[in-house]
């Protein structure tokens, strides 16, 4: 008998009043789904698709127990019989769907986006706009009955438990922590005082939702910030909710307002598996792993060494719904693997935009792109095997076409190529390895290799072409352009030629922060114990917050970094979520970063450049040219005009518009055409 694929992370827990089918759990992510009623009907669609995937648990984003709790004005709530209705949907589509699911419980506290905002104390958030009032002991108290309230009510509407959020920097978080709480009363000082507002608001919940409902609490075992709990009152609290009566505890990583990465690409893989196990041994109920685990490798072994009883994955079920039914199959090649680039969900969120996925477009829109078979196959042509031409020829195939797809290159992924060659990147792989597998299951025919020619797609009788060929750098007008010392970023990442120490990089987009956080690692990926140093995180948080001093080592290479605009925030690549951290990350290695810069010429002296009516010259071994790109749209037929005359061909992706490279809208375009096709 073949043993079973993953089977730690398969296996059901038993919780004793109710059991869950495995160890994953979708993790709380905001939607935007979840702030108007008349969205509950695609938020319900969003979890079914993962119960259906398998996923053994599902927690919501987080709604709120008052007004003064709200994320957003008119946020998601749960105080009033129409939030029942709505909520009922969502349940009944996850048990339709053989899946369970909690709804979580957040008040924002100061983190709110309001003018409501109220905190343990009066101190404004470095990342908020509106500064807090600290709450009257009154409010504290009828905070606590808003919450055994809402968790009544969410039992009223069909959830199988709740989830208390009291990480991240959220309200509770912000009593817990002498950061944020500098109160004199029974609710502030010592840290018995500073969590009495989450224990007795876990009292007052488990006394409205009886015994068998679930409880989870999501605690912050790091809080990653000056002013945050050591070890000792971190299991304190813990070990107080859980005699207060919460069922599960979950991990929380880092507040919103840390300069301490948690979560994006460049994070280490289970970076922070140690606390947890660590917590788990201090406490008889199960405790949740989280935090940049994406794939059922890592998930099963935390669980078999015992590490964790649960794994929370919030962006890896983002970034394929299917990802346990795939696991228990023996296909983990078939998982659309997270990489953690944050594009399409938190920096959607932080947007106030929905949240949804680079790698898979579907998310949060699974009731408006839908992929149905077609009942009239065509022959059609994709020309290009970057992201957009890969995921218009893969979903065009699954959907019964007869699909070539032809690549210049001798494999496939475009300009991914190039950026999972970027130490912190390393995930980008992941991408171009689902969609190598998905070209084989869906039947695409792959030319590698192949420069086609307009002729031979007209003379192959394609009923459609597609344009997916993408850009190539543009190469700026400055003189000595040509000179030796000058390179592109393809010849630097893709070519890999020899670049010397002392490095000019024009261009601060996101193609000019990669080449410069290329030239600046030695390893890849990053060993933990490095990441840990560098990043000043001490994983036995004997020091308030887990933080210590970040080691500063000589950089690997004297880089200037440089922009023709002037601009506040250089180098902080394509998103609001990733780009403190790549410009934390080029200040640690002392990167120059200089903006409205004028080129002048390059020589054999270096870069000559003139700031603010200063001329310079940049003694540099080599310049490097990331100033942009342009479409490579030879093959598009167009009209004088520049219209397209052949109603057959379409374009997508870098080919139809070049800008900063963006992979999340190339692979959405690519997607949205096949789906219409």
């Amino acid at each position: 008998m073949t043993a079973r694929p993953f089977p730690h992370m398969l296996k059901p827990l038993d919780l004793g009043f109710t059991t869950l089918k495995n160890r994953i759990v979708m993790g709380s992510m905001h939607t935007g789904l979840e702030d108007r009623f008349f969205h509950y009907g695609k938020l319900a669609e969003y979890f079914a698709e993962r119960a259906r995937g398998g996923t053994g648990l599902i927690i919501t984003g987080g709604i709120s127990p008052n007004r003064q709790g709200w994320l957003l004005p008119f946020g998601g709530t749960m105080n009033t019989w129409g939030d029942v209705v709505n909520h009922r949907r969502v349940t009944s589509a996850v048990h339709k769907a053989d899946g369970k699911i909690l709804m979580q419980i957040l008040h924002a506290g100061r983190y709110g986006y309001h003018p409501f905002v109220v905190s343990a104390s009066a101190w404004k958030s470095p990342i908020s706009l509106f500064k807090p009032r600290a709450m009257k002991e009154s409010e504290i108290l009828s905070t606590i009955k808003d919450y055994g309230r809402c968790a009544k009510l969410s039992k009223m509407a069909g959830y199988d438990g709740v989830e208390i959020m009291g990480s991240e920097g959220y309200l509770l978080n912000q009593f817990i922590c002498s950061r944020t709480n500098h109160r004199q009363d029974k609710w502030g000082g010592p840290v018995e005082n500073r969590m009495r507002l989450p224990v007795e608001i876990v009292k007052e919940v488990r006394r409205q939702v009886g015994e068998k409902y679930i409880i989870a609490y999501r605690l912050s075992l790091i809080d990653l910030v000056e002013g945050g709990n050591t070890w000792d009152e971190i299991v304190l609290i813990a070990k107080a909710l859980e005699k207060a009566g919460i069922t599960l505890l979950n991990t929380g990583i880092g507040w919103h307002e840390a300069r301490v990465p948690t979560i994006v690409t460049s994070v280490p893989r289970a970076a922070f598996r140690e606390v947890t196990r660590r917590m788990k041994k201090e406490l008889s109920i199960p405790v949740m792993a989280s935090n940049r685990i994406n794939t059922p490798e890592d998930a099963d072994d935390i669980v078999a060494s015992g590490d964790a009883d649960l794994i929370s994955m919030a962006r890896p079920l983002l970034a394929d719904p299917h990802f346990v039914n795939k696991a228990a199959a023996g296909k983990p090649d078939a998982i659309n693997t997270c990489i953690a680039c944050n594009q399409g969900c938190l920096d959607h969120t932080f947007a106030y935009k929905r949240a949804t996925c680079l790698v898979n477009p579907q998310a949060g829109y699974e009731t408006e792109l839908v992929y149905i078979k077609t009942a009239r196959p065509k022959k059609i042509a994709v020309v290009g095997a970057g992201m957009a031409g890969l995921a218009c020829a893969t979903i065009a195939a699954e959907r019964g076409h007869n699909v070539t797809l032809f690549e210049a290159a001798d494999d496939i992924g475009g300009q991914f190529t190039m950026a999972m060659n970027v130490p912190g990147k390393e995930e980008f792989r992941e991408t171009v390895r689902y969609f190598r597998h998905q070209v084989s299951a869906t039947g695409v025919t792959l030319k590698l290799g192949q420069q086609v020619q307009a002729a031979e797609l007209e003379k192959a009788g394609f009923d459609e072409v597609v344009i997916a060929t993408g850009v190539q750098p543009r190469t700026p007008k400055i003189p000595g352009i040509g000179h030796p010392k000058v390179l592109s970023y393809p010849d630097v990442l893709r070519h890999g030629r020899k670049v010397g120490h002392k490095v000019a990089v024009i261009g601060a987009g996101g193609i000019g922060v990669d080449v410069s956080e290329f030239l600046l690692q030695e390893h890849s990926p990053q060993p933990l114990a490095d990441w840990l140093e560098e990043w000043g995180v001490d994983l036995s948080v004997s020091e308030g917050g887990g933080l210590r001093a970040r080691r500063q080592d000589a950089p690997l290479r004297h880089i200037w970094l440089l922009q023709r605009k002037a601009a506040k925030k250089m180098g902080q690549g394509p998103g609001k979520t990733t780009g403190w951290v790549h410009r934390l990350a080029l200040q640690h290695h002392q990167v120059k970063m200089l903006g409205d810069v004028e080129y002048v010429k390059v020589d054999d002296l270096g870069l000559h450049i003139r700031v603010d009516g200063e001329d310079q010259i940049l003694d540099v071994d080599n310049v490097i040219l990331c100033a942009g790109q342009e479409s490579v749209r030879d093959l598009l037929p167009v009209d004088a005009e520049g219209k397209i005359r052949d109603k057959r061909f379409h374009v997508i992706g870098g080919a139809r518009f070049a800008g900063e490279v963006d992979a999340k809208r190339a692979i959405r375009e690519g997607a949205e055409l096949a789906a219409k096709l």
